[in-house]
Formats: C-alpha cells, structure tokens, sequence
C-alpha cells in the first residue's frame, strides 16, 4: 500500500491552510510542531529529524512551511529521483504550492490537484511537464524505460529544438508535445523485444509478458535466474517487459522465486492448485506426474497463462533444467499485476519502543506506512494513530495475544501486508516469540494455515522498557543485568522463583516485566524478599513508569522500602545489584548506574599499568 500524505504544518498561520488539505486528500495526516499547534493527530518535537523520518518512510510531504526548510532537512537524504516520495512546499496562505522532489512521480500533478483545492498557483519547474506536457524518464503504470540513464540526454535535445522520431504505439504518448519528425537524430521506440537504446534513442517496453516459474523446493537461485533468462532470449522477449513472475501458492516462500522477482524489479504473484488446473485445457506440455503431486497439470505454463487471462497466450512453452522450469504468455494490454492471482503476503511485526515518535525506529515507521492493515491492541494502535490513517484496523484487547498473532498471520497468508504492532521489543516478552511459535506448529496442533507459515516475516526491533527506564535514570544497566517476568499465566511461578534466586546469587540487576496486575499481588513482595537475602536493603531500585509518553514518571526507591501498592502493570522496575551506584546531580535530581570496573583504571598511579 502507498503511505499516506502527511500534512507537516509548524504554526498557526498554516493551520487554517492545513485543515482545507487534511479534508480534500484522501487517507491525508496532519502533523504539528509541538509547542505551537496543540490540535493535530501527531505533535512532534525535532523538525528536521522528523522530516527525515516520513521521507524515509515513503510517506509523500505536504510542508506548509519555507521550501528551503524541506530543502535542508531532505537534501543529505536525496538518492533515487525514481523512488522518492512526493515532497512540496505549500505556503501559509495556500497561494503557492511548490513541487520540490518527486514531481515525476506524482507531485506535479499532486501540486495542481493542490493547488485547484487552495485556489492558488502550482509552481510546477520540471522542463519536461510545462514544455512537453510528459516526462519521459516516468513512464506510466504497466511501461518501463529500457535506458533511463539517457533520459536526460534526449530531453535536453528536445527542450533545445531538436526533432524525434517515434517507431511503435503507445496511448500515453498521444498526449504529449513531443516535435515528431520522420527524419529526426533522436528516436523514441516502442517495442517488446530486448533493445537497449543510445544517449540519442530511448527504448520503452510495455508489460505486456508474465514468467510462470516451477522449482524444487531449495533450487539455486542462479539456477532459476539463468533458465528465465535464457527463455526470454529464445522468446526475443526484453526484461522490461515483464509484468510479474507467477507460480504455484505451494511455492509462495521458495527463496528462488523470491530472488528471481526481485531480479527482474516485479512483483511475485501465486495462484492455487485448483485455480491453475482451469488452464489445463491450453496448456501445451501438461504432466499428469505434476499433478499427482501437487494437483495440477501445469505449473509454470499454468500460472503464466492464469496471469494474462484468456486474451492472453503461451509464446514460450514450458523449458527445463534439472530443478526448475519456465514458460513465458504475453496479454494483448500490459498487465496490471495487482489484480491476478494473489501475493505472498508480508507480516511486519512492527515493534514501537515505549511510545514517543523519537524513539521509534524509521524502519518501524515505514513498515507501519507499507501496511494494509494493522493489528494490535487498541491503546499501541492509539500511539499510532497518526501513521495509519487511511488502513484498516483490527483491535484486540489485553488478553487476546493467541488470537490476535493468528489473525495477523492468516490475514497475511491472504496476500495481504500486515503490520503487527507491539510496545517495546517484540521480541522482548511480546509476540515476536508467539508468531515464530504459531508457525512451528502443524495446523492440527494449534498452528496455523500452509499460507500463513509461507508470509514473509520482518522484525522491527524497538527500544525496550528497561533501556528506556535505564536511559531516563543514568546506567544502571551498565554491567551485567537480566529481565525476569513476574507473570505466572503462562510460566509456572516454581520456574520463575529458581531464576530469582540464581539472578539474586549471581548478583545480576534485574529488570522485572508484568510486576503486578489487579489480581497478581504477592510475585513482587516474593522477588523482593529473595533478593534482600543477597543484596544490601538500600539498594537502588528504579520504577519507570509510562515510559516515553506524556504521563511518564520516573522516580527512585531502595529494596527495602520498595512496596506493592506503587507499582502497576504500566512500571519498568530495575533492581540494582549490589555495587549500583545512587547519586544526586547538582540541580538535584537522583541518578543510579552500575560500574563495570574501570574504578581500577581511573585510581590506577599515573604510569602504572591498571
């Protein structure tokens, strides 16, 4: 899914502008720069680092602010003209709209739209949109550029005056200014077959083929690449294109494939069994040996011609190595590659660290901009409000972990891209551990569907609870320390009393999770009576709660006088060991870390080794 637009406004002067845009583009959010707006769906802090966080995110920028601004805050991360997102610069009043980056890839026209909604003026600059009415290095949907990197070249003859000429059709070209000239130094060419242009002639390919692909499970990836290449020779059929690889669902995690797609810079697409045996009838090598397998009659030639419908056709029947084969079908139109078949389906288990934007990582943020849907439970959800609008939203209360890991999994399995998102680490007493576990187990045994088990899985780390309490209070992770839950629903609570009592022999600071709940109020009173056995009573404990969000409260007690009653399922709690140090800073706020030994360097006599 594209991300949506984020609407970045930094006073009040823009926030009537602001408001007008929020409510004419579709799935758009408004971000505020916090201590001058106080109404919008996320405040941030740090404009600049901001900035930097929903480019990276793929998120198109709508700054009502000074183009220079965006200028200096973007400028050091500018790479790729053909994959960044939109970014433009809107005055306060709405009277300009300045397309800055990406207006090749929908911000000129994002502009005008913009500007029509404002009642004010696109300032559209780029050459090839105000003097030729189209931007030959962009190609529309379903066409790709053979040569992009002579795409300036040849705009720049023909901004100059110079005359091309233009070998094949295309309906996009028809509404551009180009001076055509049957006898011109520049050509512009129109063609499937693998040609691959000058400085002086750019080549576009319509997307017209679709590689159906068959392996063994573990083929080489070299192996499938090489095969599909040789078949487009035979074919005379260019890389470019190619629309999509497509195969059997049975396959929708064989690496082969994955990397094969990635080659070619298209998307992967599966069918089911049932689904390619209704090409069984135009198949041209069919195999009742693949069908007993995997019931079909056809893989690779079946997925290719599911992919390019009945118009469509085989212009390479099946070819073979010892573990892969390939067949290649051509459809009269390019094809729209988000409409056959289904993909392999993408579950981002999205960790947020304690909840304040700063401290979630870009790659968080642009897994959560990527997401058709996000599932989580409602309050993690609230902390992200403003970066999923526009997806859909699948709540589970506390207590639902089971099925809300499931859900996200088959919802993936479905071809879906699925954030699953999570406080902290999800790998830190969160369901990270849950979703490896539900995909280890057979579906008769509590797992879940073969789709499901065959997503691809990406982890977000995130800034856990005992970083960020240890963070706010100085170090007092600063030498060896341990995490231990105090929740006996899911682990007996003989099983956590021996890891106390060794983490309190061993002397390591320890960070308890799920200290207490409304009905658990005897784990802590436990722990804590354990570790006086082998720690000093004074020493530093901290309680983090609410950990980067706006209620947070960080304060110091000792072992001693730690009690039940001030602490909840929303505290961090970090024991120190039995050298973690208390101190007060000057302005008098209390400080704990834990030394790690470099004492005996800093007392070491000058010139004596430590």
């Amino acid at each position: 899914m594209d991300a949506s637009p984020i609407i970045v406004v930094l006073n009040e002067a823009g926030l009537a502008t602001a408001r007008k845009l929020e409510a004419s583009v579709p799935g758009a959010v408004l971000h505020g720069l916090a201590g001058r707006i106080r109404d919008a769906d996320t405040l941030f802090n740090e404009t600049i680092t901001h900035l930097q966080q929903l480019f990276r995110a793929g998120h198109p920028i709508l700054g009502i602010c000074a183009s220079g601004i965006l200028i200096r805050a973007l400028g050091p991360l500018l790479a790729d003209k053909r994959r960044e997102p939109p970014v433009l610069a809107i005055s306060e009043d709405g009277a300009s709209v300045v397309p800055l980056i990406g207006g090749h890839h929908g911000g000129n026209d994002l502009a005008r739209a913009l500007a029509r909604v404002l009642d004010g003026h696109a300032a559209v600059t780029t050459a090839g949109d105000t003097a030729l009415g189209i931007a030959l290095d962009q190609p529309p949907a379903g066409w790709r550029l053979a040569n992009p990197e002579d795409a300036k070249p040849v705009m720049a003859e023909l901004l100059s005056g110079a005359s091309i000429a233009v070998t094949g059709e295309a309906p996009w070209l028809t509404r551009a200014r180009l001076p055509v000239s049957g006898n011109a130094d520049l050509q512009l060419t129109i063609t499937e077959a693998p040609e691959s242009g000058s400085p002086t002639e750019l080549v576009f390919h319509p997307q017209t083929h679709v590689i159906g692909v068959g392996c063994a499970r573990g083929c080489a990836e070299d192996e499938l690449i090489a095969l599909v290449h040789d078949a487009l020779r035979e074919a005379n059929v260019a890389p470019g294109a190619v629309a999509c690889v497509a195969s059997l669902d049975l396959k929708a995690d064989e690496p082969a494939m994955a990397a094969l797609a990635a080659h070619l810079d298209v998307p992967f697409r599966v069918f089911t069994a049932a689904r390619l045996e209704q090409e069984s009838p135009r198949l041209a090598t069919p195999s009742e040996v693949v069908f007993a397998e995997v019931g079909c009659h056809g893989v690779s030639e079946g997925a290719a011609l599911a992919s390019v419908g009945e118009a469509g056709a085989l212009v390479l029947p099946k070819r073979k190595t010892a573990n892969a084969t390939v067949a290649i079908a051509r459809a009269p139109a390019p094809v729209d590659a988000t409409r056959i078949g289904r993909a392999r389906g993408k579950l981002s288990v999205v960790s947020l660290g304690p909840g304040q934007d700063d401290w979630r990582t870009p790659e968080a943020t642009r897994l959560l901009a990527e997401a058709d849907d996000v599932v989580g439970y409602s309050l993690y959800l609230d902390l992200v409000k403003g970066h999923i609008r526009g997806k859909t939203h699948h709540n589970f209360p506390l207590g639902e972990e089971q099925e809300r890991v499931r859900f996200a999994l088959e919802k993936a399995g479905e071809g879906n891209t699925v954030a699953l998102v999570c406080s902290g680490d999800a790998g830190i007493y969160a369901m990270g551990a849950l979703v490896y576990e539900l995909i280890d187990r057979d579906a008769d045994h509590g797992g879940v569907s073969d789709a499901a088990k065959r997503v691809e899985i990406v982890n977000a780390p995130g800034i856990s609870a005992l970083q960020a309490a240890s963070a706010r209070i100085g170090a007092p992770l600063g030498h060896d320390f341990c995490a231990i839950s105090l929740s006996d629903l899911l682990t007996p609570w003989e099983a956590i009393e021996k890891r106390l009592k060794a983490a309190a022999e061993g002397d390591f600071v320890i960070a308890f999770y799920n200290p207490v709940s409304k009905r658990r109020r005897t784990q802590l009173a436990a722990a804590r009576e354990i570790l006086l056995r082998h720690r000093p009573a004074d020493t530093p404990v901290v309680l983090g709660v609410n950990l980067g969000r706006p209620e947070e409260v960080v304060r110091v007690t000792t072992l001693q006088a730690l009690t039940v009653d001030e602490v909840d399922m929303l505290t961090t709690v970090l024991v120190g060991s039995s050298n973690s140090r208390l101190g007060t800073r000057g302005d008098g706020r209390p400080y704990v870390f834990t030394p790690r030994g470099y004492a005996k360097r800093i007392d070491a006599p000058a010139g004596e080794p430590a």
